[in-house]
């Protein structure tokens, strides 16, 4: 459906009203069924390995102090 791609390309509710001359509470309709008729998400399990980044040792080794 022309509305849900043009809903998915970032254009708001209001905006495929005026293109598409449609009430904008009927483009949310349509867009909230289009949502629910997707599968659901796959939930990722629990990592078991957290590797850690170096940003902790950047920041207190820092010679010049913050602009904030």
């Amino acid at each position: 459906m022309k509305a849900i791609k043009l809903y998915l390309e970032g254009n708001s509710f209001r905006s495929i009203e005026r293109l598409l001359k449609v009430n904008h509470q009927s483009v949310a309709k349509w867009v909230k069924a289009y949502s629910e008729s997707l599968p659901k998400a796959k939930v990722p399990e629990k990592p078991k390995v957290a590797e850690l980044d170096e940003l902790f040792t950047f920041v207190g080794k820092k010679k010049t102090k913050s602009m904030s």
